[in-house]
């Protein structure tokens, strides 16, 4: 193997290395300075603390009475009394397991959330890239535009070449120098709203080379292993499971509480004083909760089949266009690197060979190609994003 073949091997494996390290070190930066994941943060910290509330028995009741007696010789009377309600005891376990779950459930609410905002950050991320690449190409046009231009007007001086032909050459140096233009701005924006995701501060992002994974061909066994990692499906079942501890709660809560406590009386040369005990007879006040309880059951499996369907859908379009999209661009890259269509055109045109308009037609075509083919890496690599979405 030659040293030439050994350095190139080097060289791609470095800018590879070195534009997917650029991604990853913007998403975590994103992660750390987001104010709205900060906020979904905050916020599921909260749910998870309010799911923990409601789990110890209600407030005791203490009640007091002073009663005047008539006639007043009966004297007046004073009552005591402490109570403490307890619903059945297994409600207690019911709502400690119930409130384990639902706070796994915030935790994978809060996981989606962050999913989102990520996918968007790399996304933007992806549009960067293009961009990057995108400037940097018209760099080169414009390099090529200007030489030919300052070669028309020497030629022009000397009557080799036409004002005609001088003019094509300005013209086309200008369009290239607006579309510079008109790129940089699309990049600056691209660049404020890159700032924005990372709380207000400013983040350097230059890649401008695309590194696309190569996709598992097969999408059943890519999808084995994608629907593990779903936050959605992950989330209903944790929402069937909520479900189902619930029913048993309702349950539990059906059968009677007790009532317990301390009790004094207390006239005249009389004092009374004990325990009291009571039970409360649910006869109508929890009346169809568990009828609820158990169709809201249903009514989630029906939720989580239906996700399921569209998961599969959606991720099968997404993987038929990402191949689609990676064979594509391997054909692409073959045909425009199979021969050096702007030295061809060069020599073409100084040997007059082709006019100038005909080399202008030519290279447009080219240039057009070499866009369309940055367009389809920057559609593969969003598309990738998407089908990689909960990996990031």
């Amino acid at each position: 193997m030659s040293k030439i073949y050994i350095t190139l091997i080097f060289i791609l494996s470095v800018s590879t290395a070195f534009s997917q390290a650029g991604i990853d070190s913007v998403l975590a930066e994103i992660e750390k300075n987001n104010t709205t994941l900060a906020a979904y943060r905050k916020n599921a910290d909260a749910d998870k603390i309010g799911n923990k509330t409601s789990l110890l028995p209600e407030n005791p009741e203490v009640g007091f009475n002073y009663l005047w007696g008539n006639p007043d010789q009966i004297g007046n009377r004073t009552d005591l009394s402490v109570t403490q309600s307890f619903d059945f005891p297994t409600a207690y376990m019911y709502k400690s397991q119930l409130a384990n779950l639902k706070n796994e459930q915030v935790e994978m609410e809060y996981k989606r959330q962050r999913y989102d905002v990520l996918l968007g950050a790399k996304v933007l991320c992806t549009e960067l890239t293009y961009l990057n690449a995108l400037y940097a190409e018209y760099q080169k046009r414009f390099n090529n535009d200007l030489k030919n231009a300052n070669a028309f007007k020497k030629k022009m001086e000397v009557g080799d070449a036409t004002i005609l032909e001088y003019n094509k050459s300005q013209i086309s140096l200008l369009n290239t120098e607006k579309q510079l233009e008109q790129i940089k701005i699309e990049r600056d924006v691209a660049l404020l709203q890159l700032a924005w995701l990372n709380g207000g501060n400013t983040l350097d992002y230059s890649d401008s080379v695309f590194v696309a994974d190569i996709i598992e061909p097969d999408f059943e066994k890519w999808y084995a292993q994608a629907a593990s990692y779903n936050p959605m499906l992950n989330w209903l079942k944790q929402e069937i499971a909520i479900s189902l501890k619930e029913k048993q709660l309702r349950v539990a809560q059906n059968l009677p509480k007790i009532n317990t406590g301390y009790m004094s009386e207390k006239v005249v040369g009389e004092q009374f004083h004990g325990v009291t005990l009571g039970l409360s007879i649910p006869l109508w006040g929890n009346k169809n909760t568990v009828k609820y309880a158990r169709l809201k059951t249903e009514a989630v499996n029906s939720m989580e089949t239906d996700a399921k369907v569209q998961f599969y859908n959606e991720m099968k379009t997404l993987h038929g266009k990402a191949t689609a999209l990676q064979n594509s661009i391997t054909d692409f890259k073959q045909r425009i690197s199979a021969n050096n269509i702007l030295d061809l055109l060069e020599k073409g045109m100084q040997k007059g060979e082709i006019s100038i308009s005909e080399y202008y037609y030519e290279l447009m075509f080219f240039y057009a190609n070499k866009e369309e083919l940055l367009s389809m890496e920057k559609e593969l690599n969003i598309t990738l994003a998407k089908l990689n979405k909960y990996s990031l």
